[in-house]
């Protein structure tokens, strides 16, 4: 019996190559920020960073040696900004920054962005910095000294009291809404589950986009206009009308109305 190849529909062929790199994306995106080995015994720590009074940086220095990783937590704002500069003795030392509630899924990645990051953060919570080796340094049980700056700098964006906007009970947030998206590698506009924190009445808020599996987007939105998000892609954004379509990439997008943000 002779087996004759069979050639994928030409729609078919570049269906599986968006498949193949989306994949492809996911794993940039969430293996380095599990440091390297998924055990226990992985030697995983967390330390908080703290600045002393009147201070807005701070300088740690540190060792990580093998498939060990330290995930430094900062305490920050939505509208704030965040910097970060590592300097390693070694080349396959890395950070990334996972966003609150993230687990590890980052906003940043080290590896594939450089050892400097410095931008406005979309929401409130403990943001992790976490330092690593990378996989091929760590099978080798390589050690990085390291030397990490940390600076919060600018005005907390706050979030707007209960007392002159409800509150959805139980939630930090003022309300809920069904948005038109394209989450990440979904491909398809579908419908996600949205909520809303405003700080303000002039469009100014955070709004955190669900689309299942615990999987979230948040993005920073100023007088109406999208300024930040805890995407390792660049924000995009066009208006048609009222709405503002924000884009990630090529295959992610969410389509937020202005009175969703204001709340009118």
């Amino acid at each position: 019996m002779r087996f004759v190849p069979v050639r994928l529909p030409i729609q078919a062929d570049a269906l599986m190559s968006r498949i193949l790199l989306a994949i492809a994306a996911v794993l940039m995106v969430v293996q380095p920020t599990v440091g390297i080995a998924a055990t226990a015994d992985s030697g995983a720590r967390s330390e908080s960073v703290h600045f002393t009074k009147g201070a807005t940086s701070t300088v740690i220095k540190g060792q990580v040696k093998g498939d060990h990783y330290i995930d430094y937590q900062v305490r920050a704002s939505a509208g704030q900004t965040l910097n970060v500069e590592l300097k390693t003795s070694n080349a396959s030392s890395y950070f990334n920054i996972n966003p609150p509630g993230s687990g590890d899924v980052a906003m940043f990645i080290g590896s594939t962005s450089g050892n400097r990051f410095s931008g406005v953060l979309p929401t409130d919570g403990d943001y992790s910095i976490r330092v690593y080796l990378m996989r091929n340094a760590a099978r080798r049980n390589e050690v990085a000294n390291f030397t990490l700056t940390v600076g919060v700098t600018g005005q907390a964006l706050v979030a707007t009291p209960a007392a002159r906007d409800a509150l959805i009970p139980g939630t930090p947030f003022h309300a809920s809404a069904k948005l038109a998206c394209v989450p990440p590698f979904g491909f398809n506009t579908r419908e996600c589950e949205a909520f809303v924190i405003r700080r303000g009445f002039d469009g100014t808020a955070t709004v955190e986009v669900r689309w299942g599996d615990g999987l979230k987007r948040r993005i920073l939105f100023v007088k109406g206009k999208p300024v930040a998000a805890d995407s390792p892609e660049a924000l995009t954004a066009v208006r048609t009308g009222d709405v503002s379509i924000v884009s990630f990439g090529s295959d992610e997008r969410y389509e937020i109305p202005d009175a969703f943000l204001s709340g009118g």
